[in-house]
């Protein structure tokens, strides 16, 4: 049977707070049970080694999050922890006793979320501290993203320096609002990363600054075990927008798949509602859905660079994947 690097298991969809970039889910709010949960470590145990605790809602939410990384770990499995980090504090202590925990990855780009400079600030210190903790205590590795970045701004400000030069006119920094250390747009501006780089080097005492390269947005290590990944912003796929294109590949199905946590199987993480329900875990073996006719014309048409499904030829992720 057809194995997976990335199994997606939303333990719940329920989130605390609203970035603009996460349009929120149609689904009803709720959370897995423990029993439902141990029902699919049970079914997938041959296909998957690593989990993944999300496709929407906020993992660390869940009453039971301890319990859910204890039958990981008992199972075999490892675990990734996609998460705001905005009650990190609470939750340091026990994640940190969690062997399961492979890595845990913390979407920075929330601070957008908090209103002023000095909630920004504690925010993101709190994220730290942990980080500095799991790295003395833990064999886990952090990952800090920063998937905010908006390309088409930053050209537009490189090439209106670039006139300025040419022109022999004064180049005005491009430096933040002293006032406002933090941008608090919806949609990030290029120079929104500079304050919070700023901080993760003061916090981690870093030996050099960190750069932004955000032409490149790529990821880098910053010190053992914590990488800092940088990229820019996407769109969720959305079947109320018109189709991007019918060509192209993805990765779904081949290295990922998800469960909702209703049960319903979805080819990869950015069907949020469940559009390209291809069964129910709780119902069927992931064997019998991997076969169902759905399932097998999603994997044929990528194979052959065809997008079938009209959510597909909506999403604009997958075109990160054109050179594969």
């Amino acid at each position: 049977m057809r194995s997976f690097k990335r199994f997606y298991i939303e333990i719940t969809n329920v989130c605390n707070i609203s970035c603009s970039f996460c349009p929120p889910t149609i689904r009803k709010k709720r959370f897995m049970s423990v029993d439902d949960f141990t029902n699919i470590l049970k079914k997938i145990d041959k296909v998957t080694t690593y989990l993944y605790f999300h496709v929407k809602g906020e993992p660390l939410l869940h009453p039971e999050i301890g319990q859910l990384l204890d039958l990981s770990h008992e199972k075999g499995f490892k675990v990734n922890l996609t998460t705001n980090g905005s009650n990190i504090s609470e939750m340091s202590d026990l994640l940190l006793t969690k062997p399961a925990l492979r890595q845990i990855s913390f979407s920075l780009q929330s601070i957008e979320v908090y209103s002023d400079n000095e909630a920004k600030e504690k925010y993101l210190k709190a994220v730290l501290e942990f980080v500095k903790k799991a790295i003395m205590k833990t064999n886990m590795t952090i990952e800090l993203r920063l998937w905010n970045i908006n390309l088409e701004e930053i050209q537009c400000k490189q090439l209106d320096a670039v006139n300025a030069e040419s022109q022999n006119e004064t180049i005005t920094s491009i430096e933040t609002n002293p006032h406002n250390i933090f941008t608090n747009s919806g949609k990030a501006k290029g120079n929104t990363n500079n304050n919070t780089f700023r901080i993760i080097e003061e916090e981690l005492n870093l030996p050099f600054v960190l750069n932004e390269n955000i032409m490149k947005a790529k990821g880098v290590k910053i010190s053992d075990r914590v990488y800092l990944s940088q990229s820019q912003v996407f769109e969720w796929p959305d079947m109320n927008v018109d189709p991007i294109s019918t060509t192209g590949f993805c990765y779904g199905l081949r290295n990922q798949i998800a469960v909702l946590v209703d049960g319903t199987v979805i080819p990869c993480c950015l069907d949020s509602d469940g559009v390209i329900s291809l069964g129910n875990i709780f119902e069927s073996t992931i064997s019998d859905i991997l076969e169902s006719n759905r399932a097998k014309d999603i994997y044929n048409g990528f194979s052959n660079r065809r997008a079938i499904e009209p959510l597909c030829q909506r999403c604009g992720y997958r075109s990160r994947f054109e050179s594969d």
